[in-house]
Order: C-alpha cells, then sequence, then structure tokens
C-alpha cells in the first residue's frame, strides 16, 4: 500500500511538473512523437504490403505453379535473349500434361485476350479485361461469385457463347438489375452472362476480377488463335492436398522435359513460376524497407532522448531545494529517483501516444487517397508504447540518480 501511494504521489508530481511548464513539455515530446511515427508508420506500411501481398497470392493459388516461358523474377544480368528463344506453353504441352500428371489436383490452360470496350444499351465499361480459359480455371484460381456460376464442363469443351463477368463490370452496365442471363457483345459475338465475380478490389499486383471478362477457351478458340505467344498463354498446375509443391514441381519439370523432347543435360526452355518467388523477394525488400525505417526513427528518437534527458537536468536542477525539503521530511532516495524517472517516461509515453495517433489519422487519408486500407494492429500499437517507455527509462535515468543523490542540507541551500 506504502510503495502504491508512493507510486500516485510520484504521478502527481510528474504530471503538476509537466503542466507548469508546457512549451518545454511540447518541445521535449516533439522528437519522440516524431520518432514513433516514423517507425510505426514504416512498420504499418510494410505490414499492410505484405497483406496485400498475400491476398494477391491467395488469389493466384500458393500452391499452384505456372508452366510458362518466362521467369516471374530476375536480377540485372537477366539473360532475356535466352528466354526470348523459348517456344510458349501450348496446347500440346497441355494435353500431355494433363493425360501423364499424376500429382496435380487441377491444370487450366489460360491466355490474356485483350482490353477491350464493353457495351450493353447506353452503358459502357472502358479497358475491360478479355481472358479466356479452360474447364479446371476455378480449380486454379481462388475466387467467388456475387451471383450465378462458373461454366460447367460440358459447356467449355462445347465452347458455349456464355462469360462470367467482373463485379466493376456488372455494376456499371446494369445498375439496375441482376446481370446473369443478359447478353453483351464480346469480340464481335454475343455471349450470355452466367456468373459475375464478387468485388475483389485493387491489390499490390493488380490482380483482380473486378473488370474481367471471362470466356471459355474452346469459345475463343474459334475467332483467335490461343496459343500465339500475343496472348501470353500459361498453363496452371494446382497439386494435389498433402502432396508438397516441390514434389508436384519435381514432377512437371521431368514431364515437361519428356514432352519437348530435351536430351539430358540440356537447359529447360520453359520456366516453372510459384508465388513464393514473388514473396521471397518482396520479403526481403520489406527487410530493407523496415531497417531504413527503424534507422531513421531510431535517430529521430534519439535526439529526442537526448532533448528529454536535458529537460530533466533541467529540471532537476530547478527543483533542488525541493528536492532537498522532501529528504529532510523523510522521503527516501527511491521515491526522488522514482518522481523523476515516472515523467521522464510520463513525457515519452505521451510522445508515443501522439506518434500514434497521427499514424491513425495517417490510415485514413491512405484509405481516401488510394483506396488502400493500412494495417496498424495492436502488435504495432504495443510495440510504439514499449519503444516510448524504453525511451522514457533510458533518457530520465541518470538525471533521476542524480537527483535521488543530492545531499539534504546541501540542496534546500540551494536557489
Amino acid at each position: 500500500m506504502l510503495f502504491l501511494k508512493l507510486l500516485r504521489e510520484s504521478f502527481l508530481f510528474a504530471g503538476d511538473a509537466l503542466r507548469q511548464n508546457k512549451t518545454r513539455t511540447l518541445l521535449s515530446l516533439l522528437g519522440v512523437t516524431i520518432g514513433i511515427f516514423t517507425i510505426i508508420a514504416v512498420q504499418s506500411a510494410v505490414d499492410t504490403l505484405r497483406n496485400n501481398l498475400q491476398n494477391s497470392v491467395n488469389k493466384l493459388g500458393n500452391n499452384s505453379i505456372y508452366v510458362q516461358k518466362w521467369p516471374w523474377v530476375g536480377g540485372s544480368d537477366f539473360p532475356w535473349w535466352k528466354y526470348l528463344q523459348r517456344p510458349e506453353s501450348d496446347l500440346r504441352d497441355f494435353n500431355e500434361l494433363s493425360r501423364r500428371i499424376t500429382t496435380a489436383e487441377a491444370l487450366s490452360y489460360e491466355i490474356n485476350i485483350d482490353n477491350r470496350t464493353i457495351k450493353y444499351k447506353s452503358n459502357t465499361v472502358e479497358g475491360a479485361q478479355v481472358d479466356a480459359a479452360s474447364a479446371d480455371h476455378d480449380k486454379t484460381w481462388n475466387f467467388d461469385f456475387e451471383s450465378g456460376r462458373y461454366f460447367t464442363e460440358m459447356e467449355s469443351k462445347t465452347g458455349a457463347p456464355i462469360t462470367n463477368i467482373g463485379y466493376d463490370i456488372a455494376q456499371n452496365l446494369f445498375p439496375d438489375g441482376d446481370a446473369v442471363g443478359k447478353q453483351i457483345k464480346v469480340m464481335g459475338r454475343y455471349v450470355t452472362i452466367v456468373g459475375v465475380f464478387s468485388k475483389q478490389g485493387k491489390d499490390m499486383l493488380g490482380i483482380s476480377t473486378d473488370k474481367e471478362v471471362l470466356l471459355p477457351l474452346n469459345f475463343a478458340r474459334n475467332l483467335i488463335d490461343i496459343q500465339s505467344s500475343k496472348y501470353g498463354p500459361s498453363i496452371i498446375v494446382r497439386g494435389k492436398k498433402g502432396i508438397p509443391t516441390d514434389d508436384v514441381e519435381s514432377e512437371i519439370k521431368g514431364l515437361m522435359r519428356s514432352i519437348r523432347r530435351l536430351r539430358p543435360g540440356a537447359d529447360d526452355n520453359f520456366s516453372l513460376n510459384r508465388t513464393t518467388m514473388i514473396t521471397q523477394q518482396l520479403d526481403d525488400l520489406f527487410k530493407v524497407v523496415n531497417i531504413a525505417g527503424a534507422i531513421i526513427g531510431g535517430f529521430s528518437i534519439l535526439v529526442g532522448g537526448f532533448g528529454i534527458a536535458n529537460i530533466m537536468f533541467v529540471s532537476v536542477k530547478e527543483r533542488t531545494n525541493i528536492i532537498g525539503i522532501q529528504k529532510s521530511l523523510g522521503a527516501k532516495n527511491y521515491f526522488i529517483l522514482l518522481q523523476f524517472l515516472i515523467e521522464s517516461v510520463l513525457l515519452c509515453f505521451v510522445g508515443g501516444i501522439i506518434g500514434l495517433f497521427f499514424v491513425y489519422l495517417g490510415t485514413f487519408a491512405v484509405k481516401a487517397a488510394l483506396d488502400v486500407q493500412v494495417i496498424l494492429d495492436a502488435a504495432n500499437i504495443s510495440r510504439g508504447l514499449s519503444y516510448s517507455i524504453i525511451i522514457g527509462v533510458i533518457a530520465g535515468i541518470i538525471p533521476a540518480y542524480s537527483a535521488s543523490r543530492l545531499d539534504p542540507v546541501e540542496a534546500i541551500r540551494t536557489n
């Protein structure tokens, strides 16, 4: 009980000292506020980017492998001329792979056709991405439907004149009713809408079905050369549950080399891309950004800590005679130390709260400007407040200790 009473009195002393010197308190808070704001803002930005990236990866399928001409990653010495000579993934590759593979749950052949303007009566959507895919596209990608359904296997095989459209397209073309069952003209042909994708929004990789028009592959092959390199054909393989992705990739590699009749020792003329390739590279980037933010914020906090330490020495000097009176009346050394230490911690703590408040306001600004939800979670908040308390202890411990060691007689005589 005595300790709690002394702790309460220490907080009252500290609060009174901060109120009596408002300008000094405000200037002392500035360094800590900027430091905490910088560190937590960077960490929140990295968490937001990582979460956005993970959402993108989830759409791609985190256990899917893409058989393509070009690799997804490269460096300054990227041998583009080598990959330029490679053949595209074609229907023969797809059919042979489908027939031979044993570790796959599903395979799909997909192309990106073009950006087109889609119209329905007087309503128009510009920049709609027209794609085409085989029957198992819904098994190799992750998406939901706002209304309707995906193509049936029979519709895919026969190349039925049907389509799935994105949420934004449906909202713009059919603002007053359900799009399912309506007909739109795509690539000069009328197709019936059988499904509308759920709203996905923007993401870090630019992957979204919101403005997509998806056609059955066998419908598109009657209009264009679906094996042409200008459509970026790719084969997507999703492994069976319980089978490691490395095992699936190993089987695909062996089968593709066999399908393309590559002799032993010859380089692969295809790329096997996985979403982990993207996440690994971006994780390295996030680490650098985190370190840079920590260094910048650390310097700000360091300057703020020195400022608070200086202010605490000034505070000790101003209250030396009061310290002498307190000690002559029986105040223990730890009470004096606690009194000034709490003042330092309280000062930094308030600075941290202000810094976090500005980060919180920043999340609304980013949301309004970029339509991106910034992550400011409990971990970041507790981390910011912990940094504040630690800086408060470090900055205040020496002034507080020097105050607690003052001789009461000498302190009382000090003016």
